[in-house]
C-alpha cells in the first residue's frame, strides 16, 4: 500500500494555494515509491495553470489535465480516475482542511481488504450552514428516500482506480452512494479536520440544495412512487366533486398544484435518463502533459501549443 498512489488535485483559481498543495503533499508522502501528484485544472481564468506548468517542469511527479472551460466536480473527477497511473487513486482538495498526513491513514485501512476508504471529518470545520445542510441531506437521503449513504463519508477518500472508472461509466451524478450500490467493499475512518486558511467554498446554499436534488433523484425511485400515489388521490378527489356537483375552487386551485408538482417530478426523472444515455462528453481538455485520448480533445488528439503565460 506504499507504492502506486495518484492525489487527484481538483483545481479552480486555486493561484499561489497549488505551491502550498504541492509542497505540503510532497513532504506528507515523501515515502511513497510510485507517486503521482494529478492536478486537474477546471478551466481556471487566473495563474493557476501557468503555477502547475512550473511545479511539472521541476518536479516530474506532478502531472495535469487542464479543461477548455469550467466543467464542474464531476468532470473532475471523471478525468482524474481516467488519467490517474497508478492503482489507488485519493482526492485531496487543494485547500488542505484534511492535512494531507491523513492519507496514510487511508491507506492503513485500505490495506485490510477494502476497495474505498472514506474519511470522516472529525470536528470539522466547515461553516454551520454547510454542516446543518450536509447533515439534512446525508440524513434524508438514508431515511426518506432509502438511499445506501456510508455514513461520515466524504470527498477526501481512497478508491482503487479500477473500481472509480467502473463508477465513472456508469454516469451517476453522486459517487459516495454509487460505492455501495456497485457492490465495492468500503470502510470510512475518522480523519482530522482544519479551518480553511485559503480561498472559498464554491458550494453555496444554492449548489448545496441542487446536489441534494442529484442525490434524491439519481439513486431513488420513491419521488416517482409518490407521485403515482397523488394521482390516484387527485383522480379520486375529482372524481368525487363531479359526482357531488360541488366544484369547490380552492380544491381545484390544490390538484392544479399538485399537478404541475408531479410533471416537474417526471421531467426530473427524464432529465435523468437522458443524462445517463447521452452521447456528449463530460469535458474537453485543452492542455496536458499527459497522453491524451483523442476524444477528450477538440483538436482529435493533435498536440496543441500552450497557450502564453501570464504576464
Amino acid at each position: 500500500m506504499t507504492t502506486g498512489l495518484t492525489v487527484l488535485v481538483p483545481c479552480f483559481n486555486e493561484g499561489a494555494q497549488v505551491e502550498v498543495a504541492h509542497r505540503e503533499l510532497a513532504e506528507a508522502l515523501g515515502g511513497i515509491g510510485e507517486l503521482e501528484i494529478l492536478f486537474v485544472d477546471d478551466g481556471s481564468t487566473d495563474d493557476s495553470l501557468d503555477r502547475i506548468r512550473r511545479l511539472a517542469g521541476t518536479d516530474p511527479r506532478v502531472a495535469y489535465v487542464s479543461f477548455t472551460r469550467n466543467f464542474g466536480l464531476d468532470a473532475v473527477m471523471d478525468a482524474g480516475v481516467r488519467y490517474a497511473r497508478h492503482p489507488w487513486t485519493v482526492q485531496c482538495d487543494a485547500d488542505l482542511q484534511v492535512p494531507p498526513a491523513e492519507i496514510w491513514s487511508l491507506l492503513a485501512k485500505a490495506a485490510e481488504g477494502y476497495d474505498v476508504v472514506f474519511g470522516e471529518r472529525q470536528g470539522r470545520r466547515d461553516p454551520l450552514l454547510r454542516r446543518i445542510g450536509s447533515r439534512v441531506m446525508h440524513g434524508a437521503a438514508r431515511r426518506v428516500f432509502g438511499i445506501d449513504m456510508p455514513r461520515g463519508a466524504s470527498t477526501f477518500r481512497l478508491v482503487r482506480t479500477g473500481v472509480a472508472r467502473t463508477i465513472m461509466d456508469l454516469r451517476l451524478p453522486w459517487f459516495i452512494p454509487a460505492v455501495p450500490l456497485i457492490g465495492a467493499r468500503y470502510a470510512v475512518t475518522p480523519v482530522a479536520h482544519r479551518p480553511r486558511t485559503a480561498g472559498r467554498s464554491r458550494l453555496r446554499p444554492v449548489r448545496l440544495a441542487a446536489h441534494a436534488l442529484e442525490l434524491f433523484f439519481g439513486f431513488s425511485w420513491r419521488p416517482l412512487t409518490a407521485v403515482y400515489a397523488t394521482a390516484i388521490l387527485g383522480l379520486a378527489a375529482a372524481l368525487a366533486l363531479a359526482l357531488t356537483g360541488n366544484p369547490f375552487p380552492p380544491v381545484h386551485l390544490l390538484l392544479t398544484g399538485l399537478t404541475l408538482a408531479a410533471l416537474g417530478v417526471v421531467a426530473r426523472y427524464a432529465h435523468r435518463l437522458l443524462r445517463e444515455t447521452s452521447p456528449v462528453r463530460r469535458y474537453y481538455v485543452r492542455e496536458s502533459n499527459l497522453p491524451l485520448r483523442p476524444e477528450d480533445t477538440l483538436t482529435g488528439g493533435l498536440p496543441c501549443p500552450p497557450p502564453p503565460a501570464r504576464p
